[in-house]
Formats: structure tokens, sequence, C-alpha cells
């Protein structure tokens, strides 16, 4: 059946869930209090890069079933899909999903349905929607329906993954529930699972947590790799041939809108109880300045006097444009702490946001000591080192794992890879 939706937020979930409901058989609204983004996705331009993106775009406005302008306006459902950053102090900052539902109150009549897709700490529905809700004179869970329904996808595969993944509907109501299941089911394609909202919540966060986990424990054993005289990346690779484990991969630090945020919002709930996920936090954040230190000890065991290092990579990962809460950003702030020269360049991120950032590769190498690769991007993956002249001294420092290590070499350079005893 055919809904007018309205979407507030069109960011990162916001712009492609409003696109696919658009070009599944729907009327959508979206919103967004950015003007600048605003104007561009009327003209069809993009704010975000998001494979598929730009088609599925083109596609929603030219039929005339996606809309975008700063202001809500009355429809039959209302998503909410805007960011909860974290605060210095690690507390959640709910104020944008408070702002972004007292903003649809206006526009609210009776059988309409508000559905969350922020992720966020168990109970916001409850505590910081609902008094929102409630004064448009509705009651809930008769005459407005409310539903948390978290997303659930990784950029650079939003599109496939909002299609094949299953989806968590959390419903104030068993009717919420319902209405919420029925409307994603328009191109959802796994299964739903039906809960109360303040589960859901806690679901989404417990996946992003246990990932956090996981990867601090990566992170670990990839420090104690030197002194056990292995490579970690064989080792996890050899134990996850295993059909109950699964370890992750360490890096330079964990990033992005889920990860390095979530957890903290069960620290913050719980901080006696929700110790080793404080632990694997501590842990996570702690490797920017890890890698930092690994990279200053190797330049200073080759003697290498004044150096500048190359930074490739600032998005927290390949082959996407989203520097939000990126470890790159901890990483470069270290160095500079260590009075590193430093450059950076990433080819997913067309404008620069750091002094030291340029749109050119040559321009990033030019007379470096070192390259310190911080993201997998297939461009740096596909990088022929023996195309590389312009260098001072050939260092390449790997945290991501992800170059030939062989071809590197027989390129002259002198590989480095986080976690490896070889360093």
């Amino acid at each position: 059946m055919k809904k007018s939706i309205c979407v507030v937020g069109l960011g990162y979930i916001g712009l492609p869930t409003a696109v696919m409901f658009a070009n599944h058989g729907h009327s959508v609204h979206g919103v967004d209090v950015n003007e600048k983004a605003v104007s561009m996705i009327s003209e069809k331009q993009l704010h975000i890069e998001e494979n598929g993106l730009q088609e599925r775009l083109d596609k929603a406005i030219d039929s005339g079933a996606f809309t975008v302008s700063t202001t809500p306006q009355k429809a039959d459902v209302f998503i909410i899909a805007v960011p909860s950053p974290i605060m210095p102090d690690k507390t959640a900052n709910l104020e944008y999903v408070r702002q972004a539902t007292a903003s649809v109150v206006p526009y609210l009549e009776k059988g309409n349905l508000v559905i969350l897709e922020s992720t966020v700490p168990p109970r916001t529905v409850q505590d910081v929607m609902l008094p929102e809700l409630e004064k448009a004179g509705l009651e809930i869970g008769t005459d407005l329906f409310v539903s948390h329904s978290p997303e659930r996808v990784i950029p650079g595969r939003v599109f496939e993954e909002l299609v094949s993944n299953d989806r968590i509907i959390g419903g104030y109501t068993p009717e919420s529930a319902r209405q919420t299941t029925e409307l994603y089911q328009s191109f959802v394609q796994g299964q739903m699972h039906e809960t109360d909202a303040t589960t859901a919540e806690l679901v989404k966060v417990m996946e992003n947590t246990y990932r956090d986990i996981n990867i601090a424990f990566a992170n670990e054993l990839a420090k104690l790799a030197g002194s056990l005289g292995v490579n970690i990346w064989e080792a996890i690779k050899l134990a996850n041939y295993h059909p109950r484990v699964n370890v992750h991969e360490p890096g330079p630090g964990v990033g992005g809108h889920c990860i390095a945020v979530d957890p903290w919002f069960l620290v913050e709930l719980a901080p006696e109880t929700a110790k080793m996920i404080h632990l694997a936090r501590q842990t996570n954040d702690g490797m920017p300045a890890y890698t930092a230190q690994m990279t200053a000890s190797i330049l200073d065991a080759k003697g290498i006097k004044d150096p500048k290092v190359a930074v490739f990579g600032l998005a927290f990962k390949g082959n996407i444009d989203d520097m939000r809460e990126s470890p790159s950003m901890d990483v470069i702030e270290a160095l500079r702490g260590r009075q590193v020269n430093l450059s950076a360049f990433d080819p997913h991120i067309k404008q620069n946001n750091i002094d030291e950032q340029t749109q050119s590769q040559e321009e990033a190498l030019q007379d470096a000591s070192a390259i310190l690769i911080l993201t997998s991007h297939n461009k740096f993956k596909d990088l022929d080192p023996s195309s590389i002249s312009n260098m001072k001294d050939k260092v390449v420092i790997d945290t991501k794992n992800c170059i030939d290590r062989a071809k590197w070499e027989a390129a002259g350079f002198d590989v480095y890879v986080l976690g490896d005893s070889k360093n």
C-alpha cells in the first residue's frame, strides 16, 4: 500500500533509506537542517559517497516520488535518521534525536507512524521521544504509533544490505511493530524480527559492542605479536578456520558512526557493570597513539632525521568517504605531537579537511620518508610501488595488512606491518 513518508535526516542512512522507499512505490519527502545538502540533493548532486546512490537518487527525483526541503510536511509515516554522537565526556548527545522528534510534532495526525532509525542508548524512545510526541495531543499506541527499527548496514554496501539484512522491529506496542514490518516489507527481503522498542535499542548497541570487543582482542594480539615471534594476521586467519571462532582484524583504531560510539552508551548506563566494554573501548581508543609510537620508533631505528610521513587514508574504512570518528585523525594528532612533518591523501575525500591534506597523491609523496597506510582503499592496494620516484626514503608502514608485501619489497621498500614480528 502506497504511503506518504517524511524522512528527517538525509545523511549516510537517511538519504539511501529515503530513495529506497521512493523507488518502491511510496511518496517521500526528505528533510535536513543542512541547507547546502538539501540544495545539492534537489539538483541530484551527492553530498555523501555510496555505491549505487547516484542512479537511485536520479530515479527517485525524476519520477517525482522524492522531494526535499529543510522543513517536514504532513505524512503517513515519519522516519527519524539523525546522528546520536558521543560528547567529549563520552556521554550520548541525544539532542539531535529530540530536536528531530520535536520538528515533526506539528505535522502529526491520528493514525501516523513514527520510526526511529538512529542508533541510540536503550530507553531513548521511552525517555526522549515519547515526551516530545505526547505534545501532539495524540494517545501513543492508539492514535499514534511509534517504533525503533535500527539501521544495520555498512557504508559501501548500504543498498545491498538494506534489502538482504534481517530487520529488528521494536514497536512501542505490538500494533506499532506490525505496521512498521508492513512498511519495510516494501523492499526488505531479510526476515523481520518483532520485539519491543527498548529491546531493539539494546540489540543494535549489543551488535556493535560485540564487534568493538572483538577488535580490541585482535589489537591486543597484534601488540603481542613481536614478543611471540608471529605474524598476527596469519595467526588470526588460521584460528578462524575453526567453525566457532571469528577473530576480527586489528588496525590503527576503530572509527565510524557506530562501533566507536555505541559501546559508550552502555558504559554510561552502567559504568560499574560494563567494565569489559569500557576496557575494550579504551584499548581501541589507544590504538592511534600506539600507531604513532610504532611509526616514530621505526623511523628512529632507521636513523631518519626530520622525517616526513605521508598518511594514506582519512576515511574510517576502505572505499568510502566517511570520516566520522576516523582513527586517522587521532593518529595524525599524535604524530603532530611528536613534531613529525606530515602530508595526507585520501582519494575518496574530495575536499581538504586538515591543513596537511592534499588532493594530489604525488604531492603527498614528495620528499616523504615513509607512507603510513591507515585505510584499506583499493587505490592503495593497487598502487604500483615501482612508479613512486619522488620519496626521500623508501619506507611503508601498513596498519591494515592490505598491500602486497613482496611486490613492495621487490621495488626496494622496507615494509612494516602492524602485528608482524618480522618488522
